[in-house]
């Protein structure tokens, strides 16, 4: 069993990607929160983790949320102010007699049907493009 403990994770931002460094925070009902936080709760990204049993099967979720933060001017006070929030999240299901193998391989081929050169998968997610056929 893990520890909840600091995770960096890279973005694709060019020409430089920027690591996001997210911090500990909670572990609630078997849920761990990591955070990446310039100090204003109300502009954190937070990636959340866990693993649960169900029957035969192991259920775990992986959520990522990273809000847009602006800064709204009123009567010369400037206020943070989430203006939008992405949220991205995977939920894998494995039965109790999968092998570590199986997992590796499952999550290995996940991750990699996310890189930018697998087209059918970019394009939707990233260009916002219907699939057709």
């Amino acid at each position: 069993m893990p520890a909840l403990q600091s995770i960096s994770v890279n973005d694709r931002a060019t020409p430089t990607p920027i690591a996001h460094a997210f911090l500990p925070r909670d572990v609630s009902q078997g849920v761990g929160t990591v955070v990446n936080s310039n100090g204003v709760p109300v502009g954190e990204e937070k990636l959340t983790v866990s693993m649960r049993k169900s029957g035969s099967k192991f259920r775990g979720k992986l959520t990522l949320t990273v809000p847009v933060v602006v800064n709204e001017v009123i009567n010369g006070v400037s206020s943070p102010k989430v203006a939008r929030t992405a949220y991205a999240t995977l939920e894998v299901t494995f039965d109790e007699s999968s092998s570590t193998q199986e997992r590796t391989n499952l999550i290995g081929m996940l991750a990699d049907s996310l890189g930018t050169s697998k087209t059918l998968v970019h394009n939707s997610l990233v260009g916002l493009e219907g699939v057709y056929g």
